[in-house]
Parts: C-alpha cells; sequence; structure tokens
C-alpha cells in the first residue's frame, strides 16, 4: 500500500489504524452516497489524505475510513475482498453465513427489518445546526453521509462493502464475540495469547473528533455500557451508529450484543438490556 503513504501517511501503522490514532479519520466533503460505494475510489482518496495529527499522538474515532484501511489490508494480504473473509473466516465457520455480511446480496434484503428514525429529520437537522460548526466532527464526513434511516435502507448502500455498516442479526455478532473468548460449536477465532493482546489497552483520551473520553484496544473500545471511563474493565467490543452495541467481556466470558432498527443518538436501550443480561447471570 505504498500509496497510501503520501503526505507523510508511510509513518502509520496498523496499530494505529486499530486504536484510532492513525490520524486519518476524515473522508473527503465532496463524498457521495455512490463514491461510498466504490470501494476503489474510497481507498484512493483515502491514500490521498493528509494526516489531522501525528500518528501516535491523539486518538479520534475513523467512523468511515478504519473499515476501508483495514479492509484493503486484508484484501492486499489475502487477495480476497473483506466481505469474502468475513463469510469464509468467520461466518460460515460459526454457522451463521446468512446472518453476517458487509455487503449483502440485493436477493437477501428482503430479510433485513427497516430502518426507522427514531426523531423526524427535521429536528436532527435542527440539533445538528445547534452544535459549534467548527467541531472536527463536521470535518470527517459530509452531513449527507450522517447515518440516518434514509441511507441505511438504501439497495446501493446495502449491496456495497462498507465495514462501516454491518448488516447482521444479535444472535450472529454475539456469537463471534462468544467464539473470541472460547470455543463455540468447536470454532474459536482467536488464541487465549493474541485475545489478550487484542484487548489490552492501546490509546486513551479526548477524542479529537467527538470529544468524548474514549479508551481503545486494538479495534474495539475498552468497557461496557453504563461503566465509568475510569473504571478498569475487561470488556471490549464496539457501539453502532443509532444505539446497537455489542461487546465480550475476558473475566466473565459474558457475549452480548444489541441491534435496533429505530435509530437513537443514544444508547440507551442497550444499556439497559446489557444491565439486564449482567443481573440475570449475577455479574453485577
Amino acid at each position: 500500500m505504498a500509496e497510501f503513504g503520501a503526505h507523510g501517511k508511510h509513518k502509520v501503522t496498523v496499530r494505529h489504524v486499530l486504536s484510532h490514532s492513525a490520524g486519518v479519520p476524515g473522508i473527503p466533503l465532496s463524498t457521495t452516497v455512490e463514491d461510498l460505494c466504490d470501494w476503489d475510489k474510497m481507498c484512493a482518496a483515502i491514500a490521498d489524505a493528509e494526516l489531522w495529527w501525528e500518528p501516535g499522538t491523539q486518538l479520534g474515532y475513523h467512523a468511515y475510513t478504519f473499515g476501508y484501511i483495514v479492509g484493503e489490508v486484508i484484501r492486499r494480504a489475502t487477495g480476497k475482498p473483506i466481505s469474502q473473509v468475513l463469510l469464509e473466516e468467520l461466518a460460515a465457520p460459526l454457522g451463521v453465513a446468512d446472518e453476517l455480511y458487509f455487503g449483502m446480496p440485493r436477493s437477501q434484503h428482503h430479510r433485513l427489518a427497516r430502518l426507522e428514525d427514531a426523531e423526524p429529520a427535521a429536528n436532527a437537522a435542527e440539533t445538528m445546526s445547534a452544535l459549534p460548526p467548527d467541531l472536527p466532527m463536521f470535518r470527517a464526513a459530509p452531513m449527507s453521509l450522517m447515518p440516518t434511516a434514509t441511507l441505511g435502507n438504501r439497495e446501493d448502500i446495502l449491496a456495497a462493502d462498507i465495514p462501516a455498516g454491518g448488516k447482521t442479526s444479535a444472535r450472529a455478532i454475539a456469537r463471534m464475540y462468544a467464539a473470541m473468548l472460547d470455543e463455540v460449536g468447536g470454532v474459536r477465532v482467536v488464541s487465549p495469547e493474541r485475545l489478550r493482546v487484542a484487548t489490552a489497552m492501546a490509546m486513551s483520551g479526548t477524542d479529537a473528533v467527538f470529544g468524548m473520553p474514549s479508551r481503545w484496544a486494538l479495534g474495539y473500545s475498552i468497557g461496557r455500557l453504563g461503566s465509568s471511563p475510569e473504571e478498569p474493565s475487561t470488556a471490549f467490543g464496539v457501539g453502532g451508529a443509532g444505539g446497537s452495541f455489542a461487546y465480550g467481556d475476558t473475566a466473565s466470558g459474558i457475549a452480548c450484543a444489541v441491534t435496533k432498527n429505530r435509530l437513537t443518538p443514544d444508547f440507551n436501550a442497550a444499556t439497559q438490556v446489557i444491565e439486564m443480561v449482567h443481573a440475570a447471570l449475577g455479574d453485577g
């Protein structure tokens, strides 16, 4: 990926990318929905991007760029697109080949729950317009590509390999996390040693894009919903736009996922479900 090294990005390592400290959190503000569905075009745009900060010195959620960078590393290492690797290495062995996708075949779209916005678009636009216009998040992607039901329900978006927008069931995601913690149906995704490396603290601080306290392992945030950012945690996972959340806990062995089709700007519903799960299992 020599072309990615333009504008000083030759200093970026895979570890920087996985910990969201690479300094490449934004896509061009001219990016269209059609561009987002064009893998090669997006990778070329990210390769030509300039650094927002020196790699490894800050962290900031790489909302769109993370998936394309990781996916292109995978494609060049294996010769296969990320959707094929997901199917062959994870989904099929875990028995969820028809429940876990990046690009979802159009013939399967009828199986999806339609996304709904929790509040009218006018209210959301009003909320966004009340925010300071110089916030870094407004430079990370055009407003037209901010997650909404209209965007997420588009056939081209559903069919495209966009790693920032998986199509899945809660069962499939929970099964994937469970297979990281231990064997599931004879399949374990990573060794205990590799799991310890992947879930150890890699970067922490104030998110330079969205402004909240943040802790990252390698590809996963640290901490479960409802816990304090300062509290030591053995939970690792990732939240999704609209309020979905999934994680595993190396201490308790719990794997849990909550997926929603009604999009909200918070994780209240997922937090309540997760607290119920832990209470039921006696793991407060």
